[in-house]
Order: structure tokens, then C-alpha cells, then sequence
């Protein structure tokens, strides 16, 4: 028996995040090499971190680069150099996930959700219970349910 699905929306796969040293030398590839429209640079000066998001149909690309010392994504290029990061996918109440996953075990990064690129509220779970890969769960500003 299966059970009911915690992402929604179009394309459940919100986006990918890559972990890079400097958006303005990562961009060019993905504008100028690639082909690809580009969103605006927004910075996250709570989360010491510069975003870029790059549409792909019902999904995007994220350059994620550090602007502070200490980051979790300072941290992962310190560690591993620039690259995949995280997988993101998209739900309907992002508080009420992370209440079912932990229900099942799974423990999450941070004690509840904080807001992200575009304002949407977020929550990443532990790498080592996802079988290595970092998951992000992303509810879209202005999408039902509260949060902070």
C-alpha cells in the first residue's frame, strides 16, 4: 500500500540546486553557453546566501552561492567543490510535511521552516536519511497555510 503523496503542484520537482563559488561566473554558462533565461540575482541575507533561479519549463535550476563564511553552503564547497547540492520538491503545506516525515523517523535540518528564494517557506531533511541526497521541501509564497 502506498502512501498519499506530500508534493503537489505542476511539476513536483520545485528545482535542483547547485552549489557555486560565484553566480557572475557560473551565470554565463547557463545564459550565454546554454541558451537559458535567467531570473534576477536575490539575496538571502538571513541565510548568508545569493540565489539565482533558472526556469525549466515546470521546474528551474538554483545557483546557490555563499556570501557568508560559515554557511551550509560555504561549508559543501569548502568540503566537495561547486556542484549539485540539493533536490527540492514542492508541497502544499511544507509545516505539515515535516510533521508527517519526522511521524516516520525522518529528522529535518533546522526545527521548523524558514523562508527561501522567491519568499516560500522551506525545510531541508538530514542527507543521511535520504540516502545521501539533500532534500528540500518548498511551499510557494502565497500558497494556503501560514508560517513564519
Amino acid at each position: 500500500m502506498t502512501s498519499p503523496s506530500l508534493v503537489t503542484g505542476p511539476g513536483p520537482l520545485d528545482h535542483v540546486g547547485v552549489a557555486v563559488r560565484s553566480i557572475a561566473e557560473a551565470l554565463p554558462f547557463y545564459r550565454d553557453v546554454l541558451g537559458l533565461a535567467c531570473g534576477p540575482v536575490e539575496e538571502l541575507p538571513h541565510m548568508g546566501l545569493r540565489v539565482v533561479k533558472i526556469p525549466l519549463g515546470d521546474t528551474r535550476i538554483e545557483l546557490v552561492e555563499p556570501v557568508q563564511a560559515g554557511t551550509a553552503i560555504d561549508r559543501f564547497l569548502s568540503t566537495r567543490g561547486p556542484g549539485l547540492h540539493h533536490v527540492c520538491f514542492r508541497v502544499a503545506d511544507v509545516a505539515a510535511a515535516g510533521a508527517a516525515l519526522a511521524g516516520r523517523g525522518y529528522r529535518a535540518l533546522s526545527e521548523a521552516p524558514q523562508r527561501g528564494a522567491d519568499g516560500a517557506l522551506v525545510l531541508f531533511l538530514h542527507p543521511k536519511q535520504t540516502h545521501g541526497v539533500l532534500v528540500e521541501l518548498s511551499q510557494p509564497a502565497g500558497e494556503a497555510h501560514g508560517g513564519p
